[in-house]
């Protein structure tokens, strides 16, 4: 396990959810052990941490877009360290060869028992809204034989809007709900890879849905534009 993440589990875990106080729900669908992704709704920077939180004790890696390991100036440094330190997955969103190194960094993990956390839509809600999923969630799930565990953030763009560096300390706001897990066994031999992985994401979709109330959108999130 990284250095900084094992330092954050035992000073920065137990601060947020002393400071935040997130509700938790499903915590049952939570696996004590062996590998597993979470998938989950995309609102603020501050999911990623809520979430790491909760889980702990068992650390999560999370996909995470490969410009945080290439930034320049202090900010980049900040970014490069941070996310290297985390463990975190670097993932080019242009598509090709490039983006497949992500997979082939995350199924090790998931077959090795350890978990890793996807936001199928890509990027963060430009409005709250859910868009449609990306397939990459079902795919890595089919690749590695692990099942997919939908995630519900509720709050987060509250307490950590985008653009904003650090998260308000406002109690109560976040929660936090799991699902029942979604094993992929039946798509497994599916004579159609791509439309297996359509409906594993859609299913997901639902799943996430279901848990947040937000209102879906059948078509991609549009790209950030970065300040």
């Amino acid at each position: 396990m990284p250095v900084l993440y094992t330092v954050g589990q035992w000073t920065v875990a137990p601060l947020l959810k002393l400071g935040w106080a997130p509700e938790i729900e499903g915590r049952e669908n939570i696996p004590e052990t062996g590998g597993a992704i979470f998938a989950g709704n995309h609102l603020s920077v501050a999911d990623e941490f809520m979430l790491g939180a909760v889980v702990s004790p068992r650390r999560v890696s999370f996909w995470a877009k490969s410009d945080y390991f290439t930034g320049k100036g202090p900010s980049g440094l900040f970014f490069r360290t941070l996310m290297n330190g985390l463990g975190a997955i670097p993932v080019n969103r242009e598509g090709g060869r490039a983006a497949l190194s992500a997979f082939d960094s995350a199924i090790p993990v998931l077959q090795e028992g350890g978990l890793v956390c996807v936001y199928p839509e890509g990027t963060r809600s430009p409005d709250g809204r859910l868009y449609r999923g990306r397939t990459g969630v079902a795919r890595l799930a089919l690749a590695a034989g692990v099942p997919i565990i939908p995630v519900g953030s509720q709050g987060t763009d509250k307490i950590q809007p985008t653009g904003q560096v650090l998260p308000k300390l406002k109690r109560g706001e976040v929660t936090i709900k799991f699902g029942k897990p979604i094993v992929v066994d039946k798509w497994q031999d599916a004579e159609n890879t791509s439309s297996a992985a359509r409906e594993i994401t859609d299913t997901v979709m639902s799943a996430i849905q279901a848990l947040t109330g937000q209102e879906y959108v059948p078509r991609y999130a549009p790209k950030r534009v970065e300040s």
